[in-house]
């Protein structure tokens, strides 16, 4: 790995950060949990915040919670460069998913400042609420709203799994503001982010540029049927939702063998009233399907239905399928994409296009804006896990072609 430029950023520092904010919600063991709209998210956010007042930005604050950043640039345009993630967790996170995209940017920024480098755009740093949508969905709910693809008329009466509304949370834990965060024309998004998967530790590649995201369907599945005595009633006159659902937890599995490139898991799997010697009579079911092209998700979502409905027919239980999140897969913006590669390159690290597994806030952005990704790596490929874990190299690495690939957009005036 190696990697020069007049212009770098102070990697010690932005290690430093991370290890600072990991302390808000800090686990045993070293993960963090800041599940959104908690307050220990809040305090995440407060640390953003004042990082951000201390840097000097231009800060705003959107009714549900999204912070923004801004350094001016030059031009009269008043467009805007961003970057940015989130710093949300999910129930036993590591100090890097989210955390690195916000921070780095806010390095990034810090860095111009110090070498007093002028750009023509302004460049802006975001921290979106909600990415991961573990105590509220759908994730990826911050830069839904920004895109406008979400209403805060919708936001805020949807109930958490503790059964508070993200609008009780955000009164009492004075998250909102009042502030437009994209009433200024926005240019491109690049969000770094460690990788979550084996890819480019298992090559021994520095960097991923991220051409595309995977589509995402997330589905709960209820299935009612009878409870009765397990050991008195006959095997055919069972309503056995138990069974039905374990039939379609077997089947996402067989999917992914007949769809190439399919993704399918079980996530959550709930039997009512889960006794030993009572037959079930509802099982709760969580699907969650990706691809990276559209037509074969559809696929998978269609076979998935004609199974369900099948297995329900054949042993009478009533199923009810409710989607909780349909994103369509992305292809990022060719210039961007140009942007990262061009900014790795001249750094000389090795580098090789991608496919994101995981869902971010770029895939979403990307509906409304030009957007691309950066990736390092995940040691193991571990994610969602106390033990996430990207060296303090890769971290530097990751922030280097972040800031010459906004200084790329941002067109530089050094």
């Amino acid at each position: 790995m190696t990697g020069s430029t007049t212009v770098q950023i102070n990697g010690k520092r932005l290690w430093n950060e991370l290890e600072s904010l990991a302390k808000i919600g800090a686990l045993p063991g070293g993960g963090v949990c800041r599940l959104a709209f908690s307050k220990e998210d809040k305090q995440g956010r407060d640390y953003v915040e004042q990082r951000m007042r201390d840097l000097g930005l231009e800060v705003r604050i959107d009714p549900i919670g999204n912070i923004l950043g801004v350094r001016a640039g030059t031009g009269d345009d008043r467009r805007l460069v961003l970057t940015g993630s989130h710093v949300d967790t999910v129930g036993t996170g590591g100090k890097y998913d989210g955390s690195l995209g916000v921070l780095a940017g806010l390095e990034v920024l810090q860095t111009l400042n110090e070498h007093q480098v002028q750009t023509h755009h302004s460049i802006g740093v975001a921290a979106f609420v909600n990415e991961e949508g573990v105590r509220f969905m759908p994730d990826m709910m911050g830069s839904l709203y920004v895109s406008g693809q979400l209403s805060l008329e919708e936001i805020e009466p949807i109930e958490g799994i503790d059964g508070k509304t993200i609008k009780e949370c955000l009164e009492a834990l004075d998250f909102s503001g009042r502030d437009d965060i994209s009433n200024q024309p926005i240019d491109c998004f690049i969000e770094l982010h460690i990788e979550q998967g084996p890819v480019l530790l298992d090559n021994d590649l520095d960097i991923g540029v991220v051409d595309r995201v995977q589509g995402i369907l997330w589905e709960e599945i209820v299935l009612e049927g009878d409870s009765n005595h397990a050991g008195v009633t006959p095997m055919n006159r069972r309503r056995d939702a138990g069974y039905a659902a374990s039939v379609i937890a077997a089947y996402v599995r067989i999917l992914t063998e007949e769809i190439e490139g399919l993704r399918g898991t079980v996530g959550a799997l709930t039997l009512f009233p889960n006794l030993i010697n009572v037959i079930a009579k509802k099982a709760t079911m969580t699907i969650d399907l990706r691809h990276a092209e559209k037509d074969r998700l559809i696929q998978a979502r269609d076979l998935l239905h004609k199974k369900i409905n099948a297995i329900c027919d054949k042993e009478h239980v009533a199923p009810t399928i409710k989607t909780l999140a349909d994103v369509d897969p992305v292809v990022f913006d060719a210039q961007c994409i140009q942007s990262v590669e061009k900014a790795a390159e001249s750094l000389q690290y090795s580098s090789i296009r991608m496919i994101s597994g995981a869902g971010h806030d770029a895939q979403i952005m990307a509906s409304k804006w030009p957007a691309s990704m950066i990736f390092i790596p995940s040691q193991d490929g571990i994610s969602h896990n106390i033990n996430e874990y990207s060296t303090p190299e890769h971290v530097e690495a990751g922030a280097s072609v972040l800031l010459h690939a906004l200084l790329e957009q941002a067109r530089s005036i050094l």
